[in-house]
């Protein structure tokens, strides 16, 4: 094996090969040694981190073969993120932590709010919205596109979904952010808040839950689990997991890939410009965008048996965290990987969404809505210019933007 930057790191060192680091996400400084890992240690040991040892994933290859391989390789024996369970810790199962056959009975559950024909009945309540949104935003004023848009048009989804409250919708983002934030497990004080704020999410739907019982069947998803085999009888905290699960899944991804429809077009003009031009691009852009920003940096997975992966010797219990957003960044899969091609051709293999029996099951909804954001944006001729670096969030799950200074102009 070629050599690294770093042959042998003492506990105290730190180890820049280490991809758990949070001001590597906070910087937008990930890219190269991911591109190290992924030339000369495409599977790496990471001894010390704050979250234990792990072993790096990092290219598109050996990512395909883990996610092939769910038995081998479980999500539920040790979650879905690098970050431990520790003792004392809320323990909250969710269908994406979990492995067959109780995860294929939770995930069958859900999946009828994601299929092709309610994508269909979705449609125009979508594009209604969104054009509300557009028709209120300010022509050369300054705003947070991360707020007003991003998160306003995710978390109304959200709520619609859930037949949440909508006045008071933005609950959804707040327990969401507080439940994806997985610097929090390092800090106890924080971890205790998150405790009690997420039981006060569970409560609340808990509330939702009782006033659906023994009503008829409605689209959302609380009456689909209600009225489920496989869910209708979880415990609170099977209960709560799932909850937490939609409401980060159908929050971060959509909500960090509409910031990134901004930023990155930003980042490349002549791109932009493409775009612009020929709006019929726009279902390839919008996996495109979602492939250059991969709004979950990693999904974890922890060995159930000794076993070999490109060479290296895994043990049973050993964590491995699939670093999808290197593997979208993969140049031996896509060429010039670092840029936006708004026409590329095999946009649509990127694994943002994950791969095999845990592949996103909102990720139709969550193209929709990108979709249709830049339909809508394409017949008013707007563009987001952005007028200074955006705040990203400084975590190594979540791979997205707190705030983005823009000004809207026309073409």
């Amino acid at each position: 094996m070629a050599t690294l930057a770093t042959e042998s790191i003492s506990g105290d060192a730190v180890d820049p090969l280490d991809m758990s680091r949070p001001e590597l996400y906070r910087d937008d400084v990930w890219q190269a040694p991911f591109r190290e890992l992924r030339e000369k240690a495409p599977v790496y040991y990471t001894e010390h981190s704050s979250f234990g040892p792990y072993w790096s994933v990092s290219s598109y290859k050996p990512i395909v073969q883990v996610e092939s391989l769910p038995d081998l390789y479980s999500s539920e024996a040790g979650g879905i993120t690098i970050a431990d369970l520790k003792e004392g810790d809320i323990k909250m199962p969710m269908f994406i932590a979990m492995d067959r056959p109780k995860h294929t009975g939770q995930r069958r559950t859900v999946a009828p709010a994601f299929t092709p024909s309610e994508m269909v009945r979705m449609n125009e309540n979508i594009r209604t919205r969104s054009a509300e949104i557009l028709d209120s935003l300010p022509v050369g004023q300054e705003f947070d596109w991360v707020d007003t848009v991003s998160i306003e048009l995710t978390t109304q989804m959200l709520a619609i979904l859930f037949d949440f409250p909508w006045e008071e919708r933005r609950l959804l983002t707040y327990w969401s952010d507080w439940a994806g934030d997985i610097e929090i497990a390092k800090d106890p004080v924080r971890k205790e808040e998150r405790r009690t704020i997420l039981f006060e999410c569970a409560a609340y739907f808990g509330n939702l839950w009782q006033g659906k019982i023994g009503k008829e069947p409605t689209p959302d998803l609380i009456s689909m689990m209600i009225h489920s085999d496989a869910m209708a009888h979880m415990d609170q905290m099977e209960f709560l997991g799932n909850l937490i699960l939609l409401i980060v899944g159908g929050n971060d991804t959509t909500r960090n890939s509409m910031s990134a429809y901004a930023w990155g077009l930003e980042q490349f003009p002549d791109e932009r410009a493409k775009l612009e031009a020929n709006p019929g691009l726009i279902p390839n852009a919008v996996q495109e965008i979602i492939r250059w920003q991969t709004p979950l940096a990693h999904m974890r997975r922890t060995a159930t048996q000794d076993s070999e992966l490109e060479g290296q010797q895994i043990r049973a219990g050993d964590k491995l965290a699939l670093w999808y957003l290197s593997a979208n960044r993969d140049e031996s899969v896509f060429p010039n990987a670092d840029k936006i091609i708004v026409d590329r051709e095999n946009a649509r293999r990127h694994l943002a969404f994950g791969h095999g029996i845990h592949r996103c099951v909102g990720a139709r909804l969550a193209e929709l809505q990108i979709g249709i954001l830049l339909e809508e944006m394409a017949k008013r001729r707007l563009r987001v210019n952005v007028l200074r670096e955006p705040e990203r969030v400084a975590a190594c799950f979540v791979h997205g933007y707190k705030k983005m200074p823009v000004e809207l102009s026309r073409y």
